[in-house]
């Protein structure tokens, strides 16, 4: 596979990108390399792993991390109720040595997401989202798996992969992540798109966008983001849940007014809906600039002060 056959796989999942993306996802997959992603929340870091198992026709195991998460969870588990079931039923019938060897067989191990992603026969993608959440104990356990494409359960010994998994790990930057890691990784930073590209995505995503609606909801989207008053920015997903509610309303025209009933659709919390209102309210009346629609000669989608925010 090169750059141009995957960037058009990626665009035939709707999936806007940029041919540095593009070239680092390649050239990870090419090498076998894991690849941590960073960047803000909902800027499109799970969405790779996604699109790229789209993309390679491979199966998407995913891996959610979180506070507390260990090995049970994220390697394997023995089913110790159907252990149990077969002690009492061998007990007497079974050399108690050759009972215990048995029970750490196939049939009582419970697979989890890292386990079955190396025991497939199959290539998968891997995506270990959310990194940065789980504890510097489990990333350090991580490390097996990264760097040697094997995990070691102690009953049965060293278990190397049947085939390699393209590994994505996303992280918002919650923590610092160790060198250890990074070292193991390639690495992409994705930030929040700019005017275009944002105005790129709704087109690609929403069937039959109203283009001047696109515009108009992209730049309201880059001035919220921009603004210190809002603590929770607007991811992507945010941005399309807008243009879909207005479009489910029959709006075609960005007001004060249609922005502040679907409000509840980009901004969750009141502290931010409240900070919003003037910065929306100001949104509908010039195109960014400082200057009034009429006095600048600009319409809201071509003036050239948004488009090189």
């Amino acid at each position: 596979m090169d750059i141009e056959t995957l960037k058009a796989k990626l665009q035939e999942a709707k999936y806007v990108c940029d041919d540095g993306l593009v070239t680092t996802l390649l050239v990870a997959l090419k090498l076998g390399r894991p690849l941590l992603i960073e960047g803000a929340a909902g800027v499109g870091k799970t969405e790779v792993a996604k699109v790229m198992a789209q993309a390679l026709g491979r199966d998407l195991v995913r891996l959610q991390c979180y506070e507390g998460l260990d090995e049970s969870k994220a390697l394997y588990e023995w089913n110790y109720q159907k252990q149990l079931l077969a002690i009492q039923v061998q007990m007497n019938r079974t050399d108690p040595e050759e009972l215990t060897k048995s029970l750490f067989g196939d049939e009582y191990l419970l697979e989890r997401p890292l386990l079955r992603s190396i025991r497939s026969e199959k290539p998968v993608v891997l995506l270990i989202d959310e990194i940065d959440k789980a504890d510097e104990e489990f990333e350090a356990f991580l490390l097996e798996l990264l760097s040697e494409m094997q995990v070691t359960i102690p009953e049965v010994g060293s278990v190397k992969a049947a085939s390699i998994p393209f590994v994505v790990l996303t992280s918002n930057r919650t923590r610092p992540l160790s060198e250890a890691l990074r070292r193991r990784c390639a690495y992409l930073y994705i930030p929040y798109p700019d005017l275009n590209k944002e105005v790129a995505i709704i087109s690609a995503k929403v069937p039959n966008v109203n283009e001047h609606l696109a515009v108009q909801v992209a730049q309201a989207i880059q001035a919220l983001r921009d603004s210190e008053a809002i603590l929770k920015k607007p991811s992507i997903a945010e941005t399309l849940d807008w243009v879909a509610a207005l479009e489910a309303l029959g709006v075609s025209d960005l007001t004060p007014e249609s922005a502040e009933r679907t409000m509840g659709f980009v901004l969750k919390s009141s502290e931010d809906m409240e900070a919003a209102a003037p910065l929306l309210a100001g949104q509908s009346h010039d195109c960014g600039c400082g200057h009034d629609h009429g006095d600048c000669g600009h319409g809201g989608d071509g003036c050239a002060h948004h488009h090189h925010r």
